[in-house]
């Protein structure tokens, strides 16, 4: 069954039209007047969606699996409660958010297909990710790493979508492809060691422990270490203290196992340069000799 319903009005590329105003040549709307949703006279209602098992716990709310009705599309259905989101001062911040994820188009960006709201509540629909978290993934390896072709093209994937936007945490959909996800909003399932790969102390880079003024090559840091950890299982800078990882990541103290190959030793150290002027840009990162020989090259 398509899943055209679901599309909200302003995330269509071309509105369908309705039959009793289609001129002569003009499709009409097969769905009827009352679709696509989300536009300011037909707006999302709760009503409008079967609610399953719940998927995860966040600071202001939760996520549940969904099903819209007409279309029987699979959604994640996130809800967010306004009190909470007012007593923490976000509510500018997540407007922002749904502003840039709604109009966003990237295979490996999770999909907001729209939002509606009632007095307490906010709901988000969001394209459903079905194997889910990418940590609880590494952490079921076999040696709790993934293999190098796995991570290239996981690395591949994120390097490309960063070109649009900063993420906060990672998904894998059915085929097992990266889905960034959750733009500043990471839900969580309360079994997870953490609540997202990025953001933790371990993946700190040295100008901001350093007090330093920073930009958006905090991203490439993150990438790096984001690469080591695909491939050996922990984060390059692990210390038994916070200490120890401070002294660690503004020494660059990066030391590879012996399975780590060549190449993606290379890419790795690339990333983590301390001065950051000198970390290896996105577009030099989808061209390194490591990428392309687990991926085609990334388009442009």
């Amino acid at each position: 069954m398509s899943r055209a319903p679901l599309q909200a009005t302003e995330n269509l590329p071309n509105r369908p039209i309705p039959a009793e105003a289609a001129k002569p040549g003009e499709k009409p709307n097969p769905y009827g007047p009352n679709f696509p949703k989300g536009g300011p006279q037909n707006k999302w209602t709760l009503q409008d969606f079967d609610i399953g098992r719940p998927l995860g716990k966040g600071k202001f709310g939760n996520v549940y699996l969904a099903r819209e009705k007409a279309s029987k599309y699979i959604v994640a259905l996130k809800v967010l409660f306004k009190s909470q989101l007012q007593k923490a001062q976000v509510e500018h911040q997540l407007r922002r958010e749904i502003e840039i994820q709604s109009h966003l188009r990237h295979p490996n960006i999770l999909r907001l297909f729209g939002y509606f709201y009632d007095e307490t509540r906010i709901y988000l629909i969001l394209e459903f990710a079905p194997r889910g978290e990418m940590y609880k993934s590494l952490q079921k390896q076999p040696k709790q790493r993934f293999d190098e072709p796995r991570s290239s093209k996981y690395i591949r994937q994120m390097a490309d979508a960063l070109r649009d936007i900063k993420p906060e945490n990672l998904l894998l959909d059915m085929k097992g492809e990266l889905k960034i996800a959750d733009f500043g909003w990471s839900v969580h399932a309360p079994t997870s060691k953490r609540a997202t790969m990025c953001g933790t102390l371990d993946y700190l880079p040295p100008e901001m422990i350093e007090g330093q003024t920073h930009d958006d090559k905090v991203d490439l840091w993150s990438l790096g270490v984001l690469t080591y950890e695909f491939l050996v299982g922990k984060p390059p800078f692990e210390a038994g203290d916070n200490n120890e990882t401070y002294r660690r990541i503004t020494k660059v103290d990066l030391k590879f196992p012996p399975h780590v190959s060549d190449g993606a030793k290379d890419i790795i150290s690339q990333l983590l340069m301390k001065d950051p002027a000198k970390r290896i840009t996105l577009d030099k990162c989808l061209e390194h000799p490591w990428i392309l020989e687990h991926n085609a090259p990334a388009k442009k």
